[in-house]
């Protein structure tokens, strides 16, 4: 990415990718010709996004090193970024004097139908979470937009009274009244549109891109439900 294009913030600590970004052109790229016409652009390359979660991990170790944590991993879009980060933290661990004890539990949330997010949340493998009580967590999300969904996992995780929540989110949406429940890491705030790739699905199509990518108008009529 061009240096003048994107830009640290101070408001998520996150890399800015301004609202017009052109992203670069599915030629310049492989990905699996199963998804060809289905994409408008690459939005972040897979070795960007590997990059930034390396960060990541080391402002994780830096914070939260020599603390036992347990890693609360959202699924399913979340899978793949927790597999990365924490392999990350764990690269760092055997390398270095300090170290984090992580142990990982996994819950998923659905709120969305197509590119719209809904109302409705469900959150499954989370009734009971007693074992957090007095713990350090780590909640490992791929993205937040409205930050609705993460105040309703925030509290619900809280009731289990866990020593300390932080957060982190691979992609934060730029989108109205999200300040309140920011992640406390992040690692890119992206514009309001609908992404998909890196674990990150529409209607469960495109998790199998390493990329992250627009999907296209065709794309989103075409796996439509």
């Amino acid at each position: 990415m061009a240096d003048d294009a994107v830009t640290p913030d101070r408001r998520t600590g996150g890399i800015v990718i301004p609202d017009d970004w052109p992203g670069y052109s599915m030629d310049l790229f492989s990905y699996p010709a199963h998804y060809t016409g289905d994409l408008d652009r690459v939005f972040i390359p897979h070795g960007v996004i590997m990059d930034r979660t390396e960060r990541l991990a080391r402002n994780i170790m830096g914070d939260l090193g020599d603390h036992d944590i347990v890693v609360l991993c959202v699924l399913k879009g979340g899978y793949q970024f927790c597999a990365d980060l924490v392999d990350g933290i764990k690269a760092l661990s055997r390398n270095s004097n300090r170290t984090i004890p992580m142990r990982v539990h996994f819950i998923r949330l659905k709120s969305y139908l197509n590119d719209q997010s809904t109302e409705d949340l469900h959150i499954l493998g989370a009734e009971d979470l007693s074992f957090l009580a007095g713990k350090n967590v780590l909640i490992v999300e791929a993205i937040v937009d409205t930050g609705k969904t993460m105040m309703t996992l925030l509290k619900h995780v809280e009731a289990f009274r866990p020593k300390m929540i932080k957060v982190a989110g691979l992609l934060v949406k730029r989108v109205p009244h999200n300040a309140a429940c920011l992640p406390d890491y992040v690692g890119f705030e992206i514009p309001n549109c609908f992404v998909v790739g890196y674990a990150l699905d529409y209607n469960e199509y495109f998790r199998d891109l390493d990329h992250i990518c627009v999907i296209s108008e065709s794309g989103k009529r075409k796996y439509k439900i």
